[in-house]
């Protein structure tokens, strides 16, 4: 038996903290309190499968968002979001905008500066974070980068 299929038959070895299975179904969906009021959180149940490893949420819009958040970054080691309807536009330190629209998808690294700009109406997106407590701390604007030749 070669090490590759070894590795395949073995299971592998337990990670810290036990992780749980977790079945959430949108028919009873659990709403929790999130950071934004314009936005709805569904829980997927990972926070407590994972023992606040890692969390994932379903954010949907309560209306469309038209004035910034503000800047700020997270605490946590990353954040990963994923469109499912509508579009959000977001701003980054590194001078990036963008619209993510449904199918696209960011990943932003803990402590990345960014703000969001505007949401549709209809703004439904799938967040995972690590850790689940993903702290938010506002900073003033960034610097204005210019592209120096």
């Amino acid at each position: 038996m070669t090490i590759e299929q070894t590795a395949l038959k073995e299971k592998p070895a337990q990670a810290q903290p036990a992780m749980k299975l977790a079945v959430t179904s949108a028919k009873a969906p659990e709403f929790v309190k999130g950071r934004r009021d314009f936005f709805k959180y569904r829980d997927l149940g990972v926070t407590k499968a994972t023992d606040g490893w890692m969390r994932a949420q379903v954010t949907s819009a309560v209306t469309g968002m038209t004035q910034p958040t503000g800047w700020h970054y997270h605490v946590c080691e990353g954040q990963f979001v994923y469109t499912l309807k509508g579009w959000v536009e977001l701003e980054f330190e590194d001078g990036t905008n963008c619209r993510l629209e449904a199918g696209d998808s960011v990943f932003i690294p803990g402590g990345m500066l960014h703000q969001e700009n505007r949401t549709s109406d209809d703004l439904e997106i799938l967040e995972v974070s690590i850790p689940a407590d993903m702290g938010t701390v506002a900073v003033d604007p960034p610097a204005k980068r210019t592209n120096a030749a």
